[in-house]
């Protein structure tokens, strides 16, 4: 049987690969836990400089997969909080992981992104859709409300107004409308996503992988504190990066008028 989570890394660049084809690469509890834990590894791991998140299949992920989420809990009857604990363990930590993720994620997308789907490629940092690629916010049309921090994420992609137009109506928004609204950074034909999605992380592996994780979290943070903290922030992690050997690299190549080589530390 093929693996559902496929994951390698070469040349400092760990691949994810949601393979369940057959089920459109909907995520389980087990598959949301994996990913999880893989997206932490990459955090720790020295070797690995840079994420991409792809999909085999004519989809890139069909959502939360509900026939694998028991219905009620093994113990009997569903009671008050079982179902705001189970997304707070599973899709909010999935969202989570990946926002807080130290290294650049970049997201290669294909195909269907449904729900929780949706909203695990918008919270990577870059976003390449393939011409195919569709994103459906399709909570309401179970009658359900977003969740996996879709009313969090949206809204800062897009502004409210947009962000409640995709919820309200659930409609699935091509790849070039997300382009438009700034969902995605850059449309390519499908038979191009592997190759740019690949071009685009080795470039992120070749840079100063500390500064990329500090530039990351100072963006992140900008968009929930006030000035005076995002601006504490700036100057606290410029503070860091500075004592890096990639800072010091990169200093020397401009007196030196050559291109750095960084080495992620």
């Amino acid at each position: 049987m093929a693996t559902p989570i496929q994951h390698t890394t070469t040349h400092h660049v760990t691949w994810i690969t949601l393979a369940r084809p057959e089920a459109r690469n909907a995520l389980a509890p087990a598959h949301r836990d994996h990913l999880i834990a893989l997206f932490d590894e990459a955090s720790a791991d020295p070797a690995t400089r840079v994420v991409v998140l792809t999909a085999t299949g004519p989809a890139f992920c069909a959502g939360a997969d509900l026939r694998a989420t028991p219905a009620t809990p093994a113990a009997g009857e569903r009671v008050a909080g079982d179902v705001a604990r189970t997304i707070r363990r599973g899709a909010q930590r999935l969202v989570t992981a990946v926002l807080d993720c130290e290294k650049p994620v970049l997201a290669a997308v294909h195909g269907t992104a449904a729900g929780l789907g949706a909203h695990l490629a918008l919270a990577c940092d870059l976003v390449l859709a393939a011409e195919s690629a569709a994103f459906v916010e399709v909570f309401v049309r179970r009658g359900l409300v977003p969740d996996g921090a879709g009313a969090y994420l949206l809204p800062r992609l897009v502004g409210p107004q947009r962000a409640k137009e995709l919820m309200f109506f659930g409609d699935a928004l091509p790849a070039a409308d997300a382009a438009r609204l700034g969902l995605v950074n850059r449309v390519v034909p499908d038979a191009d996503l592997e190759k740019t999605a690949r071009a685009w992380a080795e470039r992120l592996a070749t840079g100063p992988t500390r500064a990329l994780a500090l530039t990351k979290q100072l963006v992140n943070a900008s968009l929930d504190g006030d000035r005076a903290t995002a601006l504490a922030a700036e100057a606290a992690a410029q503070e860091i990066t500075m004592t890096t050997r990639d800072a010091q690299e990169g200093v020397a190549a401009f007196v030196e008028r050559r291109t750095p080589v960084y080495e992620g530390r």
